[in-house]
């Protein structure tokens, strides 16, 4: 496979991949870095990121801001060789989603993120908050439809683009970008074919508005992706990466407790389902005993950690804090477990030179 550089503006990653953004704690400095190392883009996920902080309880902004800098800062170190070289990136996935996004992007920019990834919605204002800054920024879109208004938005209110656009289909991990009807389809035959189509036309769309700007405007494709075959197709059709995330999670350099890296090996098909989070998206997750208490009724919220803007405590059927958190640190039946739908496929707990080397052979 011919391992084409990825080059974001004036920024190059020796290989074309992205390590995708998990929270809470799962892709930190550990994968990130490692990441990094070996020539990809390492992603370090901003939600609830300082959970581990003496402050987080009494107050989850200020131990998440500070711990964003922190986690880029040990990053970076893991991610240089012994000449202090790096062949990869670094930044963050910083959710629309988030209460005080704006806080976050800032912050991201100034700790000196070489890249920023967005997505649980539209990041209208994203470009405003890195401006004067060398950090590069893309949407994450499932839709021609999405690439288009962002786009179109960016163009109309800040007169530039993006710097590069991720696609996440449908196969994904976490809050998904689709509607319940349409994700009770995709098995069916056909329907990744036709998804084909619409990443096209995103390339198309995006491919238009980096001719506007004298550009190249890279598109990274995501969701499910596991092998060479896969990212070959991904590349076929006009991608120019791919980016991956469930794999890294069963790599001795991930974030998460070994609990929670099992819990992946040892899920199989009937094990992944979606659920309807507590701000009302769907996303998938492995089952397990936390997902039938929350079909029978609510879990009680003592505290409300203020970490998305559209969740209340009033009306949540559980912390969504809580439950990732418990989780990350190992208590895998009392926590939620975020997932790609290629999971099943997960056997062994490996490396991350492992998971590239199965990538680009």
């Amino acid at each position: 496979m011919n391992k084409q550089e990825l080059h974001i503006g004036n920024k190059t990653a020796k290989l074309p991949l992205i390590q995708g953004g998990m929270g809470v704690g799962v892709s930190l400095s550990g994968l990130a870095g490692a990441v990094a190392r070996e020539g990809g883009i390492g992603i370090i996920s901003t939600a609830q990121i300082g959970f581990r902080e003496p402050d987080f309880a009494q107050d989850s902004k200020k131990a998440n801001l500070r711990a964003m800098v922190f986690e880029l800062e040990k990053a970076k170190k893991i991610s240089r060789r012994m000449d202090g070289t790096c062949d990869g990136l670094l930044g963050y996935n910083i959710m629309v989603a988030t209460k005080d996004y704006g806080d976050y992007a800032r912050t991201a920019a100034k700790a000196g993120a070489d890249v920023i990834i967005s997505g649980a919605g539209l990041p209208v204002d994203l470009p405003a908050y890195v401006e004067g800054t060398d950090t590069k920024i893309a949407p994450i879109v499932s839709s021609e439809k999405a690439a288009r208004i962002i786009l179109k938005m960016w163009d109309r209110h800040y007169h530039r683009t993006a710097d590069f656009l991720v696609i996440e289909s449908a196969h994904a991990g976490g809050h998904l970008g689709f509607s319940n009807e349409t994700l009770s389809r995709l098995y069916e035959n056909g329907f990744d074919s036709d998804y084909d189509q619409e990443i096209r036309k995103i390339i198309a769309c995006t491919k238009g508005y980096g001719e506007k700007y004298g550009v190249s405007i890279p598109v990274i494709t995501a969701g499910g992706i596991l092998n060479a075959s896969q990212v070959c197709h991904a590349l076929s059709l006009g991608a120019d990466g791919v980016q991956v995330a469930t794999p890294f999670v069963t790599t001795e350099e991930c974030d998460a407790a070994l609990p929670f890296k099992q819990a992946y090996v040892n899920a199989c098909a009937e094990e992944i389902e979606i659920v309807t989070s507590p701000v009302g998206m769907p996303a998938r997750a492995i089952h397990n005993s936390f997902l039938d208490r929350m079909k029978k009724g609510r879990e009680k919220i003592t505290r409300c950690y203020r970490c998305l803007e559209k969740c209340s405590p009033n009306t949540a059927p559980y912390c969504i804090t809580q439950a990732l958190i418990r989780a990350v640190e190992g208590d895998v039946e009392n926590g939620l477990i975020f997932c790609g739908d290629n999971v099943q496929y997960l056997t062994k707990i490996s490396t991350v030179p492992e998971v590239i080397r199965t990538l680009f052979p």
